[in-house]
């Protein structure tokens, strides 16, 4: 009994040091750049309170990544995924429907390229309404006004 215990407790040791082991710890901006670096990038003119409150900025979204921005031009972070929003915007120009890689160029500046193959044609319309919405794992689908009825998977490229 006493072994099986042993045994059990000896596991969850080790389970819990590889846990420890592999974290990577947050360091400083000042240990992770060369002196030569942080005096390019200014932050040498920061405050002691000033550059405290960068790392802890810095700590406070450590293995984030901002891959997209909402369309009011804010960044999100990846573990809060949910915040995406549907962009509502209008297609610049004609529109004939997709062939492979087009590129859809939108009035708020934004550009999205076709991210599956396939081709679809519904007529031509001059500055469609277009709706991008989120779908799982970072995607995102796009419906043309007057083909409603079709999807498709789109990436922003700008």
């Amino acid at each position: 009994m006493y072994k099986c215990i042993a045994v059990i407790l000896a596991a969850g040791l080790c389970a819990a040091a590889a846990t420890l082991a592999c974290a990577e710890p947050f360091s400083s901006l000042e240990e992770r750049m060369s002196q030569s670096e942080f005096h390019a990038a200014g932050l040498d003119k920061l405050s002691p309170d000033e550059l405290k409150a960068l790392d802890a900025w810095l700590r406070a979204h450590y293995g984030t990544q901002t891959t997209y921005v909402t369309p009011s031009g804010k960044p999100v972070f990846y573990p809060h995924e949910s915040a995406r929003e549907s962009i509502d915007a209008h297609i610049v120009g004609s529109f004939t429907g997709w062939y492979g890689k087009t590129t859809f160029t939108l009035d708020n500046g934004q550009q999205w390229q076709q991210a599956e193959s396939g081709s679809y044609q519904c007529g031509k319309f001059e500055n469609p309404e277009v709706t991008i919405k989120p779908m799982l794992l970072g995607s995102w689908l796009m419906y043309v006004g007057p083909c409603s009825n079709q999807s498709l998977r789109v990436t922003r490229i700008k």
